[in-house]
């Protein structure tokens, strides 16, 4: 009887939670707040009735049953009876300072996409950030600009959401010029607002930032965007990398992925910084990098929107520095001092 979900109004989808081991409930909760769905309901078995499944108080049913013996005409029934979709949990959650756990996290949140979409948490940030700028600057378009200098030695990678948008921005008005750096950002963020990013971040930045376009040259003092609909890469030789194929896992773009490409091809000249965001991307990859001898930072908690992605870097044991936005910046210009110094430009 189960129906696809309502997403009327373009609302934040909601996932009511089923399970009957308490501690296992609890970090099922944490998990579907933590990737940004609305956590509608959350209860053991016994305490589930036909008239809450059969209502809309939830768009998906997330189950998770350690005694099945137990509890098993119970899920059976749910699957006749409830109104929206059920999914089945992942087992038993590893420990959640564990590689394992960010995985397991992961695996619930393919599932609940998979039904729900992506999740539309509140974030009226970006919306007023556009509104900053004059219409006069949205319509430029700088996706003509030329090619200048020589291809691009250190790329780092910036990756952002919820929130990131206005901590990315505060992190570039703060670096000079002349830095011998390049980035690539990820960004997860609504599609309508992906084209305004490049306005919005180097309205007042020192950066230039170019649309990626396959071949196309990156060289430091330049920043490109890592687009949603297919995955991006720079080449060891500074020139921008287009694969016809999407991203991997939930994420678009996926900077695990982007951190584990660009340390691929520029090894200790790449690094990476998390910026505030819900989820764990980025803190899979963190461990890759950390191996390789790559920096790892993130932004500090309590200057993030949301800090629950550069949280779970941190709880990694990978990141190196944390600090807000401006804090970042600076120790990023001190850290190209140290290990560019050749390339510094005066």
């Amino acid at each position: 009887m189960s129906q696809q979900p309502d997403s009327r109004h373009g609302a934040n989808p909601r996932v009511g939670v089923i399970a009957d081991s308490p501690l296992q409930r609890h970090v099922v909760c944490r998990t579907v707040e933590s990737v940004g769905y609305v956590l509608a309901t959350s209860l053991a078995p016994e305490k589930v009735s036909d008239e809450l499944v059969t209502g809309d108080g939830a768009d998906v049913w997330l189950v998770d049953i350690e005694d099945e013996d137990k509890w098993s005409d119970l899920v059976v029934h749910l699957f006749e009876v409830s109104r929206a979709p059920i999914l089945l949990g992942e087992g038993n959650a590893p420990s959640v300072t564990s590689l394992p756990f960010l995985r397991w996290e992961r695996k619930i949140f393919a599932k609940l996409q998979d039904i729900l979409g992506p999740p539309r948490p509140e974030d009226q940030s970006m919306a007023r950030l556009v509104n900053e700028i004059p219409s006069a600057c949205l319509a430029q378009d700088e996706d003509e600009l030329p090619d200048q200098g020589p291809p691009a030695t250190n790329v780092w990678v910036l990756g952002a959401s919820l929130g990131g948008p206005e901590a990315v921005k505060e992190f570039f008005e703060v670096l000079p010029a002349g830095l011998p750096v390049a980035f690539v950002i990820a960004q997860h963020i609504d599609p309508g607002f992906h084209a305004t990013l490049s306005k919005v971040w180097g309205r007042h930045s020192r950066f230039r930032f170019k649309t990626p376009r396959a071949g196309r040259c990156l060289s430091h003092g330049e920043a490109m965007i890592a687009p949603i609909e297919q995955v991006m890469a720079v080449s060891q030789f500074g020139r921008v990398e287009l694969y016809e194929e999407p991203w991997e896992g939930p994420y678009a773009p996926s900077i695990d992925q982007l951190m584990s490409l660009m340390a691929d091809r520029f090894g200790v000249q790449t690094g990476a910084i998390l910026f505030s965001g819900m989820g764990n991307d980025g803190a899979i990859a963190a461990s890759k990098l950390q191996q390789m001898g790559i920096e790892v930072w993130a932004q500090s908690a309590e200057t993030c929107a949301n800090s629950l992605q550069p949280d779970s870097a941190r709880a990694t044991g990978c990141v190196t520095f944390s600090g807000s936005p401006g804090e970042l910046a600076r120790r990023l210009v001190q850290y190209c001092a140290e290990q560019y110094p050749e390339s510094i430009v005066n």
